[in-house]
Parts: structure tokens; sequence; C-alpha cells
């Protein structure tokens, strides 16, 4: 039986999902970019990096993942042995799909010389023709650790791999992949907002163009945005990441105040991932109730890819947990 909508009326879905996460032995993992009731029901909530931690350490037989695929392929990778559900299996990713695994493949044969320090918004098989794996919380701890004279190519995400040429000087090839969430904010909107909150800083992803970033006070991951939103001494913070990731914040500070940054049509409808909200409390209760629909994986890619995430998990070290491409960036006088 699978969901069809109307189908579930009637059912008290949290009880249930609650029921199944102790009957199948479950741990439910969540991005800070799903729905707010996806995120409280969730054992843990987190950034790609710690969300692959939790996933390879888990003792759970099932692992629902509420995220996009390439986050669940993550966790089969890292945990073979577990049942790895989620919720709905068109989530998916723009920067994946803006790296087809032929293209690289053929990238990197054109560039014997380079290893391949790839953003783990990828598929699988990019993943297991990359040489190590890089979140946006653990990119320059890790680039940090490979030798100068080591030419890299960076993808699939242009933009992270412009703001740590940037920021490290480091000469990367980029691949030119983008997401769609960051790619859409709108710079003119955002000078528009700041001087509507005058002295109210920005803080944004590092998938935002550079002309966002400029007018950013912060710039980290998930993780570190919501570590410097804790921090803040002032009562108003401009983001520009996706939206979701608001409620964690104001869930941590109730007498803050949020905002958005905007898109071209000066609303902030352009920062809800189109792929992260196809999930739902009603996909998450069937995923669990049927185990479907499942992540299957070939055992051979399966090993591919996990050597590029455990070099990963292995240089990222004690960055686990900062969230932060390093120190806020100062603006202004």
């Amino acid at each position: 039986m699978t969901y069809q909508p109307g189908s579930l009326k009637g059912l008290d879905l949290r009880v249930e999902i609650e029921r199944l996460r102790k009957e199948r032995n479950a741990v439910i993992l969540a991005h800070y970019y799903q729905r707010p009731e996806l995120q409280d029901i969730a054992d843990f909530v987190g950034d790609s990096l710690d969300l692959a931690r939790k996933a390879q350490a888990t003792d759970a037989d099932v692992i629902a993942f509420c995220g996009v695929r390439f986050m669940a392929e993550t966790a089969k990778i890292l945990s073979p042995e577990k049942i790895v559900v989620l919720p709905d299996m068109d989530a998916g990713c723009s920067l994946e799909d803006s790296c087809p695994p032929e293209a690289f493949a053929k990238f990197r044969a054109e560039h014997p010389d380079h290893i391949a320090l790839t953003y783990i918004n990828c598929s699988a098989e990019v993943k297991g023709l990359s040489d190590i794996i890089v979140t946006s919380s653990s990119a320059e701890k890790i680039l940090s650790q490979i030798p100068l004279s080591q030419k890299i190519i960076f993808g699939p995400d242009k933009h992270l791999g412009g703001y740590l040429k940037r920021k490290t000087g480091r000469d990367m090839l980029l691949w030119p992949g983008v997401c769609i969430v960051h790619e859409a904010f709108s710079e003119t909107e955002l000078i528009k907002l700041k001087a509507q909150h005058p002295g109210a800083p920005v803080a944004a992803h590092p998938e935002c163009p550079a002309h966002i970033l400029d007018h950013a006070d912060y710039v980290g991951s998930t993780s570190g945005i919501l570590e410097y939103a804790k921090a803040l001494p002032g009562d108003t913070l401009i983001v520009a990441t996706e939206a979701h990731i608001i409620h964690q914040m104001t869930k941590a500070l109730p007498l803050k105040n949020f905002i958005g940054a905007p898109g071209a049509d000066g609303n902030c409808n352009c920062n809800i991932c189109p792929y992260m909200a196809l999930n739902t409390m009603e996909k998450l209760y069937v995923a669990l109730r049927d185990l479907e629909p499942r992540i299957e994986m070939d055992e051979g890619l399966r090993v591919r890819a996990k050597k590029s995430l455990d070099r990963m998990l292995e240089m990222a070290g004690a960055t686990v947990g900062q969230g932060d491409l390093g120190p806020p960036k100062v603006t202004g006088d």
C-alpha cells in the first residue's frame, strides 16, 4: 500500500510515527531545511556533516532520512547494514543534477594531475569518482590539509568553490553547478531589506553567489549560521539561506527577529527548497510503515563512494559541530 493524498485522514501522525519508530527500532534524521514538523519529530536535526556522523554511529535498524536523496544515499554508504528510507524518492538536489557522473568522469580525465575535492551535494556515482568529499562546515579545514602544490578540481557548487578560493587563495578548477535556492537571492532586494533594518547583520550560506556574500557579516554552514544567531548581541538577523533553518533559530531564541533574504520579487518564496519540501509527515509515516521507498545500492559503487566519505570524516576531525568556514567576516567600519 502506498501513500495517497487523503488516505491517512483521521490518523494522529505524530502518535503513529512514534509507535513505528519504536517498533522498527528506527532513528529519524532531519536536515535544517526540512519542514518544522519534521524537524520537531526527528531524533536529530543537523547539517550534512553532523547527519553523516549520526548515520554512521547509530545502532538503530532503520534510518528514516528527512532530507534529500544524496543525504539518504550517504547514510546507506556509511551504514550498509541499515535499512535507509527516504519519505519521497523524488527529493533530489539541483547541485546533484548539475553534475552527471559521465560528464564529471570526462572532466576528471581531462585533468589527470588534479584531485577531486567534491561537495557532498552530489550523487553516489560522483562520490565514487572523487578523492575527498567535503561539506560547507568542513571544507576549509580539509582544504588546509592538502599540499599547496596539489592541483584541485572542486565541484559541483561553483559558489562554495569560489568562496573558498577567495578566502584561502587556493586556485581550483570549479565545476559550474549552483543551488537553485541560493542562486535566487536578489542583491537589490537584500540592500533594500538592510536599509529597512539598519544595523541588522546578514548571515549567509556559502552556496550564495559572491554578490550576496559581499553583503554578509557572517558566512558559514547551516549549523554555523545557527551558532552565529545564538551569539548575536542584537535582536534582528537577516538570513540568506533556506528559510526553514529559521525554525531552529526561533525555537532557541524566541525573542529575536529572523528575516529571510528575499528574491527578485521582494518576498521570501524563493528561499524554500522545492526538493526538501517534498517530504511530509504523511510520507514519513508511510516510509516507516512500509519501509519504502528504500535506498538500495550496488556494493561496488558503495565501496567506491565510501572511500571519499571516509577521507572527509577523517580529515574533518575537530571541525565536527563547529559548522563554519572560519571566523565571521567583518564588514564596514
